[in-house]
């Protein structure tokens, strides 16, 4: 699924420009030039999976049109691009609630590499040594599950390909890739073999809940995902 960000820049040409690169990466971009639209846009929704903001802007600046953000949603991830590069311009803007700070000029595969990072963390945060999407919670010391306050039973195997599926963080897997990670040693078997693991799996994991987690695509392989 193609991840929504927000871009509050008021430079017109680089607005563009950052818009057409993340649409060849398969991500789409509102821009906004002016802070209260911004805000009033925030007010009413919460779509967004990543928000880039200015600073030096006209009118409500990017400093506070993020602590401004914060309150209204205090988990969406906030990426600072801006000319302002001194010492007391990044402390501020963290202050303020920013998850990172880029100063132009930027590579925009830096860029990229860096709002992938952020809704990689907010899509699968890492709680002590717990491993949550959505409802579901995978306990790595103890080795249990949960999905919806229930515990899940799980066999070795099982519980295996679950964390295969997690740990690829929305990759599509195929069934090559997934067998050779879930043998730790060399076997031979069969593609249908890993279609019976996903479907115990998918019965345990999704079947219960209206959410589903574990997706096909056709042709491909396996992911795992909230849609």
């Amino acid at each position: 699924m193609k991840k929504h960000l927000l871009l509050f820049e008021d430079d017109q040409i680089l607005c563009q420009e950052i818009s057409t690169f993340l649409r060849k990466n398969e991500m789409t971009c509102d821009i906004f030039q002016d802070g209260s639209e911004v805000l009033q846009k925030l007010t009413t929704t919460n779509h967004y999976d990543l928000i880039i903001l200015d600073i030096n802007v006209p009118k409500i600046n990017g400093i506070a049109v993020c602590k401004h953000i914060r309150t209204l949603h205090p988990n969406v991830p906030i990426v600072m691009l801006t000319a302002l590069g001194e010492i007391h311009d990044k402390v501020e803007a963290f202050n303020a609630g920013a998850d990172d700070y880029i100063v132009k000029p930027f590579h925009f595969d830096e860029l990229l590499a860096r709002i992938k990072a952020h809704i990689r963390r907010k899509e699968h945060p890492i709680v002590n040594n717990l491993l949550v999407l959505n409802d579901l919670i995978i306990d790595t010391d103890k080795m249990e599950v949960q999905r919806g306050g229930k515990t899940i039973d799980l066999t070795p195997k099982e519980y295996k390909l679950l964390c295969i599926l997690f740990n690829a963080k929305g990759t599509v897997l195929n069934k090559q890739l997934i067998s050779e990670k879930l043998w730790d040693y060399h076997i031979e078997t069969s593609y249908n073999t890993i279609e019976v693991y996903i479907n115990f799996l998918r019965k345990k994991i999704d079947t219960p809940f209206e959410t589903k987690l574990i997706h096909t695509k056709v042709g491909f392989g396996y992911y795992l995902a909230v849609k």
